[in-house]
């Protein structure tokens, strides 16, 4: 994986990479990217969460790209080159992205923060890499990685990575001060990291208690998309559990009481199952008026808010059934309640309750076509609207009943003896 190690004499860590996922990166695009950039004498890296996920041995779905050119600069070079950019809005923060052999190559100007308001930072530019890493939040993110496979890693990002560790970069304090969501960045990426629950630095701990009330100013958006990550990550119940013993959950939507009882169990049920974010933080509510708080709070999606409002709702009264047919109570309200989407719902019911068999049938499971309509009734002369009503629901019982095994000439033949 690595080729040679040395010590550079600004004392960074510097090796090279050699590996596969690090090599297929190179596609056509990006070798015409390099080309370009060496051409005009510009030095080009892989900054970021991309370099944490190529020390890991991942190959990172989003690939992002650091610079000594600016904006203008960049600009200037890809028009000459005949280059496509997209997507201009982040220019203004030194980001330019061109579309090169029908990739997209987001490469953002090396920056420094020169005033910041614990949401958003006030930023120049320079071509200084060391102070680039500097302003970033955690040591696990601040490398780079030259597109010879060398690493550059100026504040011990990659022996972190190796001890599973995840420290902020210089002063926990000031980094969370620069932007008040890097307290959820934290918890998050622990999550990834992290082998163990719990061995977090008291100091850091400390800092996010601290700095709490600063959330309160962050958007729900933003919190909901660092949260969302955190509960399908590792060690979510602890985190969670974190989240309330440092006092964050008042700024966050989170209910005062939540049920961390529930959380804990139901997070210990869908080890392995993948539940969706929803699934897990459901446990934490006691009433839908929770869910409705959360969603002034944080803005979730109308899917989030109803799978969250039917968990609660049935998470005790639809279990498994007995005798034998366990799954039965569950087709048996996907089939009454013709929504499109209540098998994907009854599918997270069974994460929530650990019912990892059940799960399984039920993604193999069709939903049955019921086969009479109102149609085959009146063809037998009933014309009421009211009584085609009554009789199909009816006919829908005794076709339950039938475990859905009947088919319209048998339905059809109750209603001619009755």
């Amino acid at each position: 994986m690595w080729g040679r190690v040395l010590w550079s004499r600004r004392h960074f860590l510097t090796m090279q990479l050699k590996s596969e996922a690090f090599q297929s990166l190179f596609t056509d695009g990006l070798n015409s990217v390099a080309d370009l950039f060496g051409k005009h004498q510009f030095e080009l890296r892989i900054a970021g969460g991309a370099v944490r996920d190529l020390l890991s041995g991942k190959r990172p779905e989003d690939v992002d790209f650091a610079t000594t050119a600016t904006p203008e600069q960049m600009k200037s070079m890809f028009q000459a080159a005949g280059v496509r950019m997209i997507n201009n809005k982040g220019e203004k923060h030194g980001t330019i992205t061109a579309r090169v052999h029908n990739e997209n190559f987001e490469v953002t100007t090396l920056r420094v923060d020169v005033q910041t308001d614990g949401r958003h930072a006030e930023v120049e530019f320079t071509t200084d890499w060391e102070k680039d890493a500097e302003r970033r939040d955690l040591t696990i993110n601040s490398m780079f990685l030259g597109l010879d496979g060398t690493l550059y890693d100026y504040f011990n990002g990659y022996e972190d990575l190796q001890k599973k560790k995840v420290r902020f970069v210089g002063s926990a304090s000031s980094r969370i001060q620069e932007d008040y969501l890097r307290i959820l960045r934290y918890f998050r990426f622990y999550g990834r990291v992290a082998a163990q629950p719990g061995e977090h630095d008291p100091e850091t701990l400390e800092a996010i208690r601290a700095s709490a009330h600063g959330l309160a100013a962050i958007s729900g958006e933003r919190i909901w998309v660092e949260l969302k990550k955190m509960l399908v990550g590792n060690h979510a119940a602890h985190l969670l559990e974190l989240v309330y013993q440092l006092e964050l959950a008042q700024f966050m939507g989170l209910p005062a009481d939540g049920n961390m009882g529930e959380l804990k169990l139901v997070w210990d049920n869908a080890q392995g199952l993948s539940p969706k974010p929803m699934t897990v933080l459901a446990a934490l509510f006691r009433s839908s008026d929770d869910v409705e708080r959360l969603d002034l709070r944080l803005k979730i999606s109308k899917e989030e808010k109803t799978l969250a409002i039917f968990l609660i709702k049935y998470r005790r009264d639809l279990v498994k059934g007995q005798n034998g047919d366990s799954l039965r109570p569950y087709t048996d309200f996907i089939i009454d309640s013709r929504e499109l989407d209540a098998q994907s719902k009854v599918c997270e019911l069974l994460k929530y309750q650990g019912e990892k068999k059940l799960l399984a049938e039920m993604k193999h499971w069709c939903v049955p076509r019921f086969p009479v309509s109102g149609h085959d009734l009146r063809k037998m002369g009933i014309t009421s609207g009211k009584e085609i009503g009554t009789i199909l629901q009816s006919l829908r019982e005794v076709w339950k009943k039938s475990r859905y095994q009947m088919d319209k000439e048998e339905l059809l033949s109750t209603v001619r003896r009755s």
